[in-house]
């Protein structure tokens, strides 16, 4: 008998328990410590909960240690909340802690016999991880400043709830071809990213009215391609789009081939065109179609620093993680400093960072004081402000390279040699090439890689330039050709930096484009 593929072993396990059921064997397994059934590891994804690369763990340390991923909605954590993340960290995760790129938190070296009391802590404080990950939705990423903003197009908050709770728990959306990334805008700046979600809304006004944009397809892994515009929907139409474009994907979307399994790879397959009459007739709502405005490009989508806030008399404070890397010890600070400077709460970012919500002005100054001294960076440097990590290579089975402390070494060897370097420059540091830190999408993109130096191989990365969004001017970096090994990384970056400011060039992106598009057409020496 012929051994399953991939997809077919991952198609059976869903037939033969849906994801979502595997809660009652998470609590089973925790208080009997029998060994876990393997395809329930599969399903534990399903909330949030990963198997943990042994790499860091001690040779006669046989425990099987856990990844679980907390799915915040909106981004948001209350002081309260943050509190509760900062004990299970400290109690349960040995101080780890990880912001993603999709507005959640994640920790390591759990334990299952410890899972039931997390998940009881995460619940009285209104958190979750019922898809956090697996094939269903995962979390809906959203401008961190959503409701808050002076400068907003729309308040989407309530968009966001809504599509929750459409999509949580509900079994009619628990088994897709493969995960499902959706993101709402109401942010004048575009900062979710909508170029490379597999479905994204986003806010702009058509003369004096309020439409959404709507882009299918976009992805940076084995579907790599920026989403397409399909057009215009009224505030009032997005669940029922979201809704018919989940039911489609789910009935229509390769099954037979994980790599080729993406929406983007149905919206490939189909052409626009047919996918669109599709979701017409499976929606009932006809997609407007017109010229819309622009999108802001990436280098300017942040929240960094002090904006104005709605509410008269308040402000909000964007602060920068370097990788997103934040201990358990830092989260219990950040929740008694909400506390103390009586602040609403944080929300985290797209690009692993967050933003302090409401803030009194009389407070604002003391409270950037305070977060300074803890090490957060309200006015972060270009840097500090615009350098993504995935989890790497001591917790992620995929992984070739480390990730998390190489981005805090690069960020400080260059924080030390351009202190007065204003050229916003993004940096992506992804141990493996599936594209968790978003290097398609970066100036400099390092993708985890063997490289060889005389007779040994070492980790290190593949890197590429030269990625951008902004809207149909967006573009995935180009191959360079060139290897680093880890302890390469910032050397490169400086000296790219110093060719860049002795170049007549204002965009440093361009200017990596220029360069290496150059070089790859030069023959190479016989």
């Amino acid at each position: 008998m012929a051994s399953e593929t991939k997809a077919e072993r991952i198609e059976r396990i869903k037939r033969e328990k849906d994801g979502l059921e595997v809660i009652s064997d998470i609590y089973r397994y925790a208080s009997t410590g029998e060994a876990i059934d393997p395809e329930d590891i599969d399903r534990f994804k399903w909330y949030g909960i990963y198997t943990q690369n042994r790499n860091l763990q001690e040779a006669e340390d046989e425990t099987q240690y856990l990844m679980l991923r907390v799915k915040l909605d909106g981004g948001y954590i209350s002081a309260k909340q943050a509190e509760v993340l900062g004990d299970i960290s400290v109690q349960f995760a040995r101080e780890s802690g990880d912001i993603t790129t999709r507005q959640d938190i994640q920790f390591h070296w759990l334990k299952i016999e410890d899972l039931p009391e997390i998940l009881e802590r995460l619940s009285a404080v209104g958190l979750s991880v019922v898809g956090a990950s697996g094939d269903c939705p995962r979390n809906i990423v959203s401008c961190p400043v959503n409701g808050i903003d002076h400068d907003q197009i729309d308040d989407v908050r309530d968009v966001v709830v809504a599509l929750n709770n459409l999509y949580r728990g509900n079994p009619d959306f628990s088994n897709l071809p493969r995960k499902f990334k959706i993101g709402v805008s109401g942010c004048n700046k575009h900062c979710i990213q909508h170029e490379v979600q597999d479905l994204a809304f986003t806010a702009l006004k058509h003369g004096d009215e309020l439409r959404f944009s709507v882009s299918v397809g976009g992805g940076q892994a084995s579907n790599r391609r920026i989403a397409d515009h399909i057009g215009y929907v009224k505030r009032r139409d997005i669940v029922k789009i979201a809704e018919a474009v989940a039911r489609i994907y789910r009935d229509s979307g390769r099954r037979d081939n994980r790599s080729k399994a993406r929406l983007g790879h149905l919206v490939e397959d189909w052409g626009v065109e047919r996918f669109v009459a599709e979701l017409e007739k499976e929606s009932r709502v006809e997609l407007e179609r017109y010229d819309g405005a622009p999108f802001t490009p990436y280098p300017r989508r942040s929240h960094f620093g002090v904006g104005a806030s709605v509410k008269k008399g308040y402000n909000t404070i964007g602060c920068a993680l370097t990788s997103g890397r934040i201990k358990g010890e830092n989260l219990l600070k950040l929740g008694r400093i909400l506390d103390f400077y009586g602040a609403e709460g944080i929300t985290l970012t797209t690009t692993q960072n967050f933003v302090i919500l409401n803030v009194h002005t009389d407070a604002t100054e003391p409270m950037i004081d305070t977060l300074k001294a803890v090490g957060f960076h309200p006015y972060p440097s270009v840097f500090e402000a615009r350098t993504l990590a995935c989890t790497g290579l001591n917790f992620c089975k995929f992984a070739v390279s480390e990730t998390k402390d190489l981005a805090i070494e690069v960020v400080e060897y260059l924080n030390h040699r351009f202190p007065d370097f204003y050229e916003p420059v993004s940096i992506s540091i992804n141990g493996c090439p599936n594209s968790c830190a978003h290097p398609h999408i970066v100036d400099l993109g390092f993708v985890g890689a063997i490289v060889k130096r005389g007779d040994e191989r070492l980790k290190g990365f593949d890197l590429i330039v030269g990625g951008h969004l902004e809207g149909e001017k967006s573009r995935f970096a180009l191959k360079t050709g060139v290897k680093v090994a880890a302890d390469e990384v910032a050397p490169l970056i400086e000296s790219l930096i110093h060719n860049f400011e002795a170049s007549n060039s204002t965009d440093f992106g361009n200017f990596l484009l220029e360069k290496y598009a150059h070089e790859s057409a030069i023959p190479s020496t016989p």
